[in-house]
């Protein structure tokens, strides 16, 4: 087998991947090694994504913010098309669920990005809500519908413009760490570099088992959508993305039709994940409880895979124990919107600069947060 070197390898060309990869292209040789014939296949092709600062825990708040301007203030030659476009977003509660509605609201990086709405607003700016199931609702009207395929591709440009390497069809067979750094097998060919990069996604922890690193339990989920035909003459192309304060569901335009999921999170293993009959009907279900719909035919499924660490935020940063092993994993399905903070973020790490991200948000996010004390020594 032949021989590549290059200074860092990226495994993994989903939207983590590409976009720390072209971030790094510009100070450094990098090779994105893809396991599948077309890059984002598993999560990042099947994301319906929406950019809004309120969505996900506090971490992911902060990366969110950080990546706004990226989106709605392009940088010159990106991409041919703007990545975002109006949408909004409305959080609703029904009689029960008031309680929960007001303290996400009162929490103090949400407060400022939404405004409370009547049960009468709501319904108006979503007319086939039912009555009965809202009694109030939040909504933060600057959120987007992002183009995920736009934000893909233009990093991946980017990457390749910046004299990148990418490689599909390069499953990592083995994985190891020796005076020269890293050496990484795939089928048919060979890399060596002083750093890897683990943006694996859902096998995030394979990847760092082969490394001799401590996998991270990061935990693949299911995620199921639907699309449905709505009644002749409704036209749903201003409703916001209408989502359950307890996130039993959410729904959003999507070109004429309706966006339907569950927002089921059933852990699965890695793999080809494909959408239940159950997960397809608890979604009809939902959707049909809240709403006046009548679900009359389902114009596509699928489903994708989110992937998330134990404490639900994203890892990244060097390993403490492997050298030269940096994890940029468990976006959750938050990757997208946060894309832009977070591949400045890993790039800024790997390069060994300041970041701008606070110390605190660092180590929040640090994979050595998950480090195991030492054992007390038991007293004689």
């Amino acid at each position: 087998m032949m021989e590549s070197r290059f200074d860092i390898v990226v495994i993994g060309a989903g939207i983590a991947g590409a976009s720390v990869a072209a971030e790094l292209a510009r100070t450094h040789k990098v090779a994105l090694l893809e396991r599948e014939d077309m890059p984002g296949y598993h999560s990042t092709g099947r994301s319906a994504a929406l950019f809004s600062e309120i969505y996900g825990n506090e971490p992911v708040r902060a990366l969110s913010r950080a990546s706004r301007d990226f989106f709605f203030n392009t940088p010159d030659g990106f991409s041919p098309s703007p990545l975002v476009k109006p949408r909004g977003s409305l959080h609703i509660a029904a009689p029960a669920q008031l309680s929960i509605l007001k303290g996400f609201a009162a929490s103090p990086d949400v407060e400022a990005s939404v405004r409370m709405v009547s049960a009468e607003e709501a319904l108006r700016l979503c007319p086939i809500l039912r009555r009965e199931c809202v009694a109030a609702a939040v909504i933060e009207d600057d959120a987007a519908d992002v183009d995920v395929n736009a934000l893909h591709q233009g990093y991946l440009r980017q990457f390749q413009a910046l004299g990148g390497t990418l490689v599909l069809n390069a499953f990592v067979q083995t994985l190891r760490h020796g005076k020269q750094g890293w050496r990484i097998e795939t089928e048919r060919d060979v890399f060596s570099a002083g750093i890897v990069v683990n943006a694996a996604g859902a096998w995030a922890d394979s990847v760092a088992s082969m490394a001799g690193a401590q996998p991270l339990k990061i935990q693949p989920c299911r995620r199921t959508a639907i699309l449905v035909e709505l009644p002749a003459g409704v036209t749903p192309d201003a409703w916001p993305m209408v989502i359950d304060i307890e996130e039993a569901f959410y729904m959003k335009p999507d070109a004429g039709l309706l966006l339907v999921s569950p927002a089921d999170e059933t852990p699965v293993d890695p793999s080809d994940v494909q959408p239940e009959e159950l997960d397809v009907a608890i979604a009809v279900d939902r959707i049909e409880t809240a709403t006046t719909l009548q679900v009359e035919r389902i114009r596509k499924r699928w489903a994708g895979l989110r992937s998330f660490a134990p404490d639900r935020s994203p890892v990244i940063g060097f390993d403490p124990s492997v050298p030269g092993f940096f994890w940029l994993a468990g976006q959750g399905g938050y990757g997208i919107q946060t894309a832009p903070a977070a591949s400045q973020l890993a790039s800024a790490l790997l390069r060994g600069e300041m970041p701008a991200a606070s110390d605190d948000l660092i180590a929040q996010l640090s994979p050595s947060r998950f480090a195991q004390a030492p054992a007390r020594r038991s007293r004689a």
